[in-house]
Parts: structure tokens; sequence; C-alpha cells
């Protein structure tokens, strides 16, 4: 039990590493997840749970309930509602209703657990649904050559057991992607590359959490000093401009000293040729004089 985000499936791609080699990648945006409830388990809820929502609904198209219940938020309708349970009351501390969780709670490198709808294959046999053998396709089979076979017994118990592997409605269930790896993340456009394929076709709606096999699970505090980590790393970079236009204005005050400085020798170097030139002219008109 941990915090998590909501994702879209975009598709996948791939990613090339230094030495050449193609690593296939499913790429999930994940839009900032607005808070729109916090559970107390020792409250009227009985457990500890964060509520998120993604995305953006009309409001048309939400129940009266479902628009009190984002209004009470503060939050805009979404497209549906999430809830990550915690073990206990403490880990949910500091997260308050109008937050947002982002890709942030993640980092490149990491396991985590990827769950979706997978894609629906309507109505299938038994070949395509179980990957039977079927029957034969040659002598003593007649226009039955992909079907079940037998499926039940004798007189007793004279029926055909529950959950049999039979021919019924394939895909559109609920699949969970164990253990795959975060290979980047990139937070200027909401997008985090998982390695491999997740359920779902393009366009789904995915859950991504830490993987429970050798996962770290993440509860409010790693939320909180995300947080403070982009807080410090904006404030040293805004620091960094500043610096950077003070020197700027430095060396702009500076340049018509120096232009002042470099123009002197110039005039001076002028100076001399012009002396030397009427001196030259002089001492030919005393020679011819002379002559």
């Amino acid at each position: 039990m941990s915090l998590g985000l909501i994702g879209e499936k975009l598709g996948m791609s791939r990613v090339f590493k230094e030495d050449g080699s193609a690593t296939p990648v499913t790429v999930v945006q994940v839009d900032p997840n607005r808070i729109t409830q916090v559970k107390n388990g020792s409250g009227a809820d009985g457990y500890t749970a964060v509520q998120v929502t993604m995305g953006s609904r009309r409001a048309s198209r939400v129940t009266k309930s479902m628009a009190g219940h984002y209004a009470k938020a503060q939050s805009e309708p979404g497209v549906g509602l999430w809830e990550f349970r915690l073990p206990q009351e403490e880990q949910a501390q500091g997260l308050e209703v109008g937050g947002t969780l982002g890709v942030a709670l993640f980092e490149a490198g990491q396991k985590v657990d990827v769950q979706g709808t997978t894609i629906g294959k309507g109505f299938a046999g038994g070949m395509k649904r179980w990957g039977f053998k079927g029957l034969r396709a040659t002598h003593g089979v007649s226009i039955s050559h992909r079907s079940l076979g037998s499926t039940g017994q004798c007189q007793d118990p004279g029926r055909v057991f529950k959950n049999k592997k039979m021919a019924g409605h394939m895909g559109a269930t609920a699949r969970t992607q164990q253990g795959l790896e975060v290979v980047s993340i990139d937070a200027a456009r909401n997008l985090i590359l998982v390695k491999g394929s997740v359920p779902g076709a393009k366009g789904t709606r995915v859950v991504i959490k830490p993987s429970v096999k050798g996962g770290s699970p993440i509860y409010a505090e790693s939320v909180l000093a995300l947080a403070a980590a982009a807080e410090a790393a904006t404030a040293v970079v805004e620091e960094a401009v500043v610096e950077e236009a003070v020197v700027e204005e430095a060396v702009v005050e500076e340049a018509p000293v120096e232009a002042a400085a470099e123009e002197t020798p110039v005039e001076s170097a002028t100076e001399e040729a012009a002396e030397a030139t009427e001196t030259e002219v002089k001492d030919s008109d005393d020679k011819e004089g002379d002559k």
C-alpha cells in the first residue's frame, strides 16, 4: 500500500542507450493528480487513504452528488476518482485537499507496478482464449476441429464445474504488470517512460505504483521532501539568474572605460605620425634651398 499516480497510456516507443542498444518503452502521460479527499483512519472512514482525480469533464456530465464532492474539494470535475490506501494515518499527514501529485513522485531506475484494463477481444473460442490444442485436423473429426471436447462428467455429478476453461468473453479485465523499470522521466512534458509493455490500449488510463516486489513505498513525507527539494532547486536557479544579471550590468558599465583606454594609444600614434610627416617635409624643403 503506497501512493501512486494515474496516467494515460500514449503508446510504445524505444530509447537508445550510449552503446547503441534499444530499449522498448511505454510512454505514459501523467497530468497533475489533484487530491480531492484525505480519508482518516480514526474518523468515520475507518481507513487511511488519499483520493485523487485527473483530467477534466464537462459539468453536464457530472451527477449532482459528484459535483458537490468536487466543489467541496475546490477542484474541477475529473474523469474519475482513484484511491491509494496507506497503512498508517501518520503517512498521510501533510497532504491537503487541493494539492497535487506529479511525476516527481518517481525516479529513473525505480521498479513499479502498472495496472490497466486489457484490450477487449470479444467472444473467443477455447483455442484462442486458453491455448487449447484443438481436435485432429484429419480423419475422424467432422466440422469440429476447434471445439473444446468434453467439458463434464457422467450422471454424477451431472454438471459442469464452475470456472471451467471454456469459450467466452476475452479481455477487458484488470491486469497488473509487475516489476517494470522506469527508464526516464520528462518533468517538462509530464511523461514517464516505463520499460516494456503495460496492459491496455492507447488512450486508456493506467495506475502506476511502487513495485510490491523490491520497490520502496511512497508516503506523504516523500511527497513533502520532493516538494521542498523542488522549491530549493527553483530558488537556486533564480539566484543564479539574478547573479548573472548583476554581472552583465557590471560588464556593460566597465565597457566604455575600456574603450576610452583603447582609444588613447591610437590617438597618440596618429599625432606622432603627423609630426614625423611635418619633419620630413621641412627637411626636404631645406635640401632644395641649399641646392
